[in-house]
């Protein structure tokens, strides 16, 4: 996690640095921002985890594969 953490800082000051020289209403500004943005948005997602994409039906088959409610036929 610290990997993505430093990318985000890195970006961050690129970011600065950008808007700083090319201007805030720029298109390199505008996108080094939105570098920073997929960044954060990647490292909430890691933080969630998978667990918590799933539905309570999906994690009780999880626990318990072999649960009648579980049980996958194939046609």
């Amino acid at each position: 996690m610290t990997n993505i953490q430093e990318k985000i800082e890195k970006e961050l000051e690129q970011a600065r640095e950008t808007c700083d020289t090319s201007g805030a209403t720029s298109g390199e500004c505008a996108a080094a921002w939105d570098a920073v943005e997929e960044l954060q948005a990647e490292a909430s997602h890691q933080r969630k985890g998978n667990n918590e994409d799933k539905n309570s039906l999906e994690q009780y088959c999880d626990d318990n594969p072999d649960a009648a409610e579980c049980r996958i036929y194939d046609d």
